[in-house]
């Protein structure tokens, strides 16, 4: 492979990797906060109201639970981006590509993270519940970035 070769993947690669995840200051921001503030397009193309979300960030998407039949659920699953602000509603903002996940096993790994997190998680409050995944009356947001 000849030197310009190699440069190029090189290069190409690194371009790759960046594209597929969050922005820096999004990363840096994620890691320490407490809330995300959200936001989706509504059908008319206007951007709905932006609401507070507990979340648990894994390095790859972050996560946050929701009804199956919120606004954000029935949008998200019409196709509408999710508007991401970190920490406060002007924090370091993306919009991502967000699915609804309906895996209780996903649920139970947010729950020990939620508690970490937030105080009256750890009381056995307001955290991602397999069980109620299970029966259908909590949905996981994945967003991940990119709409």
């Amino acid at each position: 492979m000849s030197m310009i070769a190699c440069v190029l993947l090189t290069l190409f690669g690194a371009a790759m990797v960046a594209a597929a995840g969050f922005p820096p200051d999004v990363t840096t921001a994620l890691r320490s906060s407490k809330e995300i503030y959200v936001a989706t397009r509504r059908a008319d193309g206007s951007q709905s109201k932006v609401v507070p979300v507990w979340f648990m960030y894994d390095g790859d998407a972050i996560y946050f639970a929701t009804g199956p039949e919120s606004y954000k659920a029935r949008r998200i699953r019409h196709g509408s981006p999710l508007f991401v602000w970190v920490g406060s509603a002007n924090g370091p903002h993306f919009v991502g590509r967000a699915t609804l996940e309906k895996d209780p096993e996903l649920a139970a790994r947010m729950a020990p993270a939620y508690s970490q997190k937030y105080w009256i998680a750890w009381l056995g409050l307001f955290r991602p519940n397999p069980e109620r995944v299970r029966a259908g009356k909590t949905v996981i947001v994945k967003v991940v970035p990119g709409d």
